[in-house]
């Protein structure tokens, strides 16, 4: 059944529904669990952590956004600041700061290039860990569409040696959507596909009806996993963000419905036929607050202390309840994903909060995330921006 969305009542009926997709869902917001308090080395602010775990700014950047890893554990950062940045281990210092126009949110080192992602092209330089890179040294790979609205363009190297970007739509109901029948400036919303080693490469569609996705993350078994956005004209606690399992050609359902209660709704904020009927849309893997905004997004190895599959680094809310203020505003936090849980389904764990203070002030947002070695790495664009270490 296609519940049609409105802004006066919805339907209260989906647990049972929810019920057939056991296995597949998980708890949406994050589950609580005992997190100490402890003093974040390198400032002056407080955080709750797992118990024994030490939290510590290693460095202070420019509105950091995702985080990779290159040969040689380089770590490469992306920024809001029209900055490329490199650091070396322990990642205490930076490298090397490239100044990048476009607006450079992801990079990654691929075949011996160091490719770059921004709002409107990917570029590529010749690279050898320790290089030095300037501007100049970049060429053009192949345009992006670019345009308003949602302007991260993230970018990851899948396990088959192609390159693949994720890009949000405009706006809330944009008819975009990312296909072969679609204008090429109009492909947004999901995921592309491209061949670098092509003599003139060109992106191939992937996987579309993602609102924004941010987060990008290979499985083991070389599984694409999303985070994404959702729209913001449901009100402040509908529809969830959305983690999901993406496959070439899947769809999933945006923006002609969303995944609310349980089940798909048909959004009625686009009147034109949906690409698909909502009975062939795949739920999603998890589900978390509304706007709580999740980026970043990796996997972690069998046995890592966290005890967790997957670790996502949700921005938290920018929008408030009229009548409570900006204390109402989703908070900021790290969160680990356990996929599986004895047949059951999986469940979200909170791993660090208390970035935000109860009138809604926050010290720090978790932009990209990142694991090496038992630590987690995460950055954090807004107040006091940086590079964060959580060790066991």
């Amino acid at each position: 059944m296609i519940v049609r969305h409105t802004t006066h009542a919805l339907r209260r009926s989906a647990p049972a529904l929810a019920g057939l997709w056991l296995g597949a869902m998980m708890i949406a917001s994050g589950q609580a669990q005992a997190l100490t308090p402890v003093e974040v080395a390198g400032n002056a602010e407080r955080a709750n952590v797992p118990d024994g775990a030490t939290l510590d700014k290693q460095v202070a950047l420019r509105a950091p956004r995702l985080i990779s890893f290159g040969p040689k554990d380089e770590m490469f950062i992306g920024s809001q600041a029209g900055r490329l940045y490199r650091l070396q281990p322990p990642y205490e210092r930076i490298d090397a700061e490239i100044p990048l126009s476009g607006y450079p949110h992801s990079a990654v080192v691929h075949e011996g290039y160091l490719y770059v992602a921004t709002t409107e092209r990917l570029y590529r330089t010749a690279y050898t860990p320790g290089q030095d890179v300037t501007e100049i040294d970049f060429e053009r790979v192949a345009d992006l569409p670019g345009g308003s609205g949602h302007a991260s363009r993230s970018l990851s190297v899948g396990p088959d040696g192609r390159l693949y970007v994720a890009l949000g739509l405009q706006g809330n109901c944009s008819a975009q959507r990312i296909a072969e029948d679609v204008a090429f400036e109009d492909r947004r919303g999901g995921v592309m596909a491209l061949d670098p080693t092509h003599e003139a490469p060109e992106w191939m569609p992937y996987v579309s009806g993602l609102r924004n996705p941010i987060g990008m993350a290979w499985s083991p078994q070389g599984d694409l996993y999303l985070n994404n956005n959702g729209p913001d004209h449901w009100g402040y606690e509908a529809p969830p963000e959305l983690l999901v399992r993406a496959e070439s050609g899947s769809f999933h359902g945006m923006p002609w419905y969303q995944w609310n209660e349980g089940e798909w709704q048909r959004d009625e904020c686009i009147d034109s036929a949906p690409p698909a009927a909502h009975d062939t849309l795949t739920p999603p893997v998890a589900t978390f607050a509304a706007r709580s905004a999740p980026i970043g997004l990796t996997f972690l190895p069998e046995g890592n202390p966290w005890q967790v599959d997957m670790v996502t680094a949700i921005h938290g809310s920018w929008a408030t309840q009229a009548s409570e203020g900006r204390a109402s505003r989703r908070p900021p936090k790290i969160v680990g994903i356990r996929l599986t849980n004895g047949g059951h389904p999986g469940d979200v764990v909170d791993l660090v909060s208390g970035f935000q203070a109860a009138n809604g002030e926050r010290w720090a947002r978790p932009a990209g995330i990142a694991y090496r070695e038992g630590a987690l790495y995460f950055t954090a664009d807004d107040g006091d921006t940086g590079l964060y270490r959580l060790t066991p």
